[in-house]
């Protein structure tokens, strides 16, 4: 099969999360620059997932214009990330209405590190189906920001019980990882072209 289906399918699922946690912002009655204070726990939330949808929207293009076909365990992999992503709206509108609370803070953790953990079973599902020399397995290499960030999200859940400020600095310093977008599959598809 081609990716065309899961690409547009995945898109669609990523368009309409990013919807669902827009629809949670609730405007304040008032005109004044102080009525935004009440929500900014909620807005600066709505921003930081906001941000991690869109580096995985950017890395899922990425991945899937490096990869061939796809078959029944890519697309139960990718479900498994669409399912991780889709919890963005709860946990995003949970922690931000507690004002970054404990618990709501380490379940936001908790998401964040089994989509990253899904993602990576995307990765090699990809790669179990297309062979160790195909061009994702070469642009991957080691994987560095892909292997740090599951073990700082898994660090920040229990330090989310000792300060939730700690732990969200860490989600922050994840995200800014890889707010630029990651250049190896880029690079492997140029190198293709030529």
């Amino acid at each position: 099969m081609k990716t065309t289906r899961l690409e547009a399918f995945s898109d669609g699922v990523l368009a309409i999360i990013i919807t669902i946690m827009v629809l949670e912002l609730k405007v304040p009655h008032a005109i004044e620059l102080a009525a935004l204070k009440p929500v900014l726990p909620v807005l600066l939330s709505y921003v930081l997932s906001f941000i991690y949808l869109g580096i995985y929207w950017n890395n899922h293009h990425h991945l899937f214009q490096a990869t061939e076909q796809v078959s029944g365990g890519i697309l139960w992999a990718n479900l498994h990330l669409l399912f991780w992503l889709s919890l963005f709206p709860f946990t995003t509108a949970w922690m931000g209405e507690n004002h970054l609370a404990t618990i709501p803070t380490a379940v936001y953790g908790f998401v964040l590190l089994m989509a990253a953990i899904a993602y990576y079973v995307l990765e090699r599902a990809i790669i179990a189906k297309e062979g160790r020399d195909s061009l994702l397995a070469r642009a991957i290499g080691r994987d560095w920001k892909g292997k740090l960030s599951p073990v700082l999200y898994f660090a920040a859940i229990p330090l989310a019980f000792v300060s939730p400020w700690i732990a969200s600095g860490i989600y922050v310093f994840v995200a800014l990882l890889w707010l630029i977008p990651d250049p190896r599959i880029e690079r492997k598809l140029e190198e293709r072209e030529e």
